[in-house]
């Protein structure tokens, strides 16, 4: 019997999709577990956490072995308890008898580098890590305004809208749901404030592009792609992003909205070409991961789309949310929870392949 396994910093994370998807693995006789990456036990190796009952649709706590595949769905965080468990996930990673749904993606400044040389270098705003404030003080004065955001950022928490002004330094983000903005009347005063958050995180520096619709919203274009259960990418739904009005970015979490592709594209009717180039970035961007990095099960993209129809890859993430596509096609819900498992079963046979013919070459 396939075993599979969810690993997540707290049990109680993502509970509605984890048991979404251990309710449709019962159906093809596959057992479903939850756990926290540092709660292996070192010595045996079984695993303190949760087994699904399809039964009575609840988890119950268990002990167990490491199940046939892992799904990553940790979203590590600065804190002590998070970097336990990404040294943990990633010696499971460096093992070949265990087998991960997706192995995920490097931060996003190794991955500017490697999809800045790559066919899809035209889509990216040019990106570079940033060392200093003197720095950014510099960058100013040919990308003026910026933003800088943490490298192993997501969700859009932590970007920094910077602007100069004369001799002010303009800064401006987006904090717990509210517009927050900032004046320093001097370089000084902005290279001490900037000096100290750099301290904390590790920043990239990008010039700001103007990506808001004609009311003055920042909207983007969120698209989720995932393997089907042959291993082919498919894109399972897309869905426009639109933040309030002022906001950095298009952010939902912080007071904006989703609108299906359809209604925006009724509205704004993108030109042939414009649908043409995002389907060529959704079909060249799998491979151009997979062909440095190691595999993955699903990926969700962010596009932004400029009003000069100009197309800019503002974010690729490898442990993507639903929310836009479940919102903007509910129908597709029953799939997302059973592309999980189909893939799973999808690598079993192929390991079980390979396995075979290596026997048959011994023999």
């Amino acid at each position: 019997m396939l075993t599979f396994g969810f690993m997540t910093l707290n049990l109680r994370n993502e509970n509605s999709y984890f048991s979404g998807i251990a309710q449709a693995a019962s159906n093809f006789g596959i057992s479903c577990f939850r756990f926290v990456p540092s709660n292996i036990i070192p010595t045996s190796e079984l695993i303190v956490g949760e087994k699904y009952n399809p039964s009575e649709s609840r988890w119950i706590k268990a002990e167990f072995p490491l199940p046939d595949v892992l799904y990553d769905r940790c979203f590590y965080g600065d804190d002590t308890h998070s970097q336990s468990c990404l040294s943990i996930v990633r010696w499971l990673k460096k093992r070949k008898d265990v087998t991960f749904l997706g192995y995920g993606l490097p931060n996003k400044m190794e991955l500017y580098d490697v999809l800045n040389h790559s066919k899809l270098h035209p889509y990216l705003l040019h990106s570079a890590l940033v060392a200093h404030a003197d720095q950014v003080i510099h960058s100013l004065s040919h990308i003026n305004p910026a933003i800088i955001k943490p490298i192993n950022g997501s969700q859009g928490k932590g970007i920094y809208f910077i602007k100069k002004e004369k001799e002010q330094y303009i800064v401006e983000t987006d904090k717990k749901g509210k517009h927050v903005n900032r004046v320093f009347e001097s370089k000084e005063l902005f290279s001490a404030w900037l000096q100290s958050l750099l301290k904390k995180k590790t920043f990239l520096i990008q010039p700001y592009k103007h990506l808001t619709n004609k009311d003055g919203h920042p909207f983007d274009l969120r698209i989720l792609l995932q393997k089907n259960q042959h291993g082919k990418w498919m894109v399972r739904g897309k869905g426009i992003r639109e933040g309030s009005i002022g906001s950095i970015v298009s952010n939902v979490s912080a007071g904006g909205k989703i609108l299906t592709f359809e209604d925006w594209s009724k509205e704004n009717t993108p030109s042939s070409f414009l649908l043409k180039e995002i389907q060529y970035i959704l079909s060249l961007l799998p491979t151009v991961l997979e062909g440095t990095f190691r595999p993955l099960f699903e990926i969700g993209v962010d596009i932004g789309i400029a009003k000069d129809g100009s197309l800019w890859i503002l974010d690729v993430n490898s442990k993507p949310g639903r929310k836009v596509v479940v919102s903007t096609t509910p129908e597709v819900k029953a799939l997302l929870d059973l592309a999980p498992i189909l893939y799973a079963k999808h690598l079993m046979e192929q390991k079980r392949s390979l396995m075979n013919h290596e026997k048959t070459i011994s023999n």
